[in-house]
């Protein structure tokens, strides 16, 4: 199967990108783009941990009821979710009930807003992209690009380090190629190269 795949609209995206108008719209104006500010990468590591497991498409579908249920993933707000939050998030069929997961997102909330305290606004923007790796070309195939990385090892280490928690090494690999870390769009996708700064 071809790894670059022409749309209705005839553009070129990703394969996995192909089909659905809410995958098209992600790959082309979000994946892979620069994010920055501490709340929109909250939100992206946490999608990221609950999509484990299961499809991307099941998140991107409930992106709006996870918003709603996390509070515009506002971390100050959700790191005093206590017992009365955790059970409406567990009632909440709009989103992925799962307990570890909402568990994690609270645990994940209340470490950022330790570290926003500490190092000041914008502290975990700077944590994320203190481990963009060295400028690459574009993938010439999907079965190229890994799962984790030597990079994504270390994001891991220092997302733990300051008490995050689901936040494996193939977790944030997701994560870095939603954040625009790296650019694992199909070489020939229509989705323009970036210059990617920090």
């Amino acid at each position: 199967m071809p790894d670059l795949v022409r749309g209705e609209d005839g553009l070129a995206r990703c394969r996995w990108a192909v089909g659905v108008p809410i995958y098209e719209a992600y790959h082309d104006k979000e994946w892979g783009r620069p994010v920055h500010g501490d709340e929109p990468l909250f939100e992206r590591i946490t999608l990221e941990a609950f999509q484990s497991g299961l499809s991307w498409l099941i998140i991107l579908r409930k992106r709006d009821s996870f918003r709603e249920a996390f509070a515009d993933f506002d971390i100050e707000r959700v790191a005093r979710f206590g017992a009365r939050d955790r059970k409406r998030l567990l009632e909440d069929a709009g989103i992925v009930r799962n307990r570890a997961k909402i568990d994690a997102a609270i645990t994940n909330a209340r470490a950022l807003a330790e570290l926003r305290d500490a190092e000041g606004e914008g502290a975990f923007d700077r944590l994320i992209w203190s481990h963009q790796p060295k400028k690459r070309a574009r993938p010439r195939r999907l079965e190229d690009i890994s799962a984790k990385t030597p990079d994504s090892i270390a994001l891991t280490k220092a997302l733990k380090a300051v008490g995050l928690v689901f936040v494996g090494p193939t977790t944030a690999y997701a994560a870095m190629q939603a954040v625009g870390l790296v650019d694992d769009h199909v070489r020939g996708c229509h989705v323009p190269a970036r210059t990617i700064t920090p």
